[in-house]
């Protein structure tokens, strides 16, 4: 079996189970039609005027920088289990991708982007 005849054996696989799993879930999903379900709802307690407020940005700010930390951080796990294998390159990629976290991290700092008000 070449490469082209596995790709699109995956691939209708693939559709296949996603159309069978959402038909399945159409067919035996229960069904409510309830006028609750359509109103706003926030951790048990009902709005009281009108949901349109404004944040401020520091919500804002804070949850970018925590993203942003958060997920290229992620990338250090595979490189973690194979940086025996990279030698002194890796390892200086490595160093360099940590270089731009901290000068990130140092910009924000600096523009006060961290300071609670």
């Amino acid at each position: 079996m070449n490469n082209l005849s596995l790709f699109l054996v995956v691939f209708l696989a693939g559709i296949v189970l996603v159309v069978a799993g959402l038909g399945l879930a159409l067919l035996l999903a229960p069904r409510s039609f309830n006028l609750q379900k359509g109103e706003p709802y926030e951790c048990g307690i009902p709005t009281h005027g009108t949901s349109w407020m404004q944040f401020k940005p520091g919500y804002y700010l804070y949850a970018i920088l925590y993203l942003m930390f958060d997920v290229e951080t992620v990338f250090l796990f595979p490189w973690a289990t194979i940086v025996r294998d990279l030698g002194h390159p890796g390892f200086y990629s490595i160093l360099f991708f940590i270089v731009i976290l901290a000068l990130g991290l140092a910009y924000a700092w600096r523009k006060g982007v961290l300071q609670w008000k």
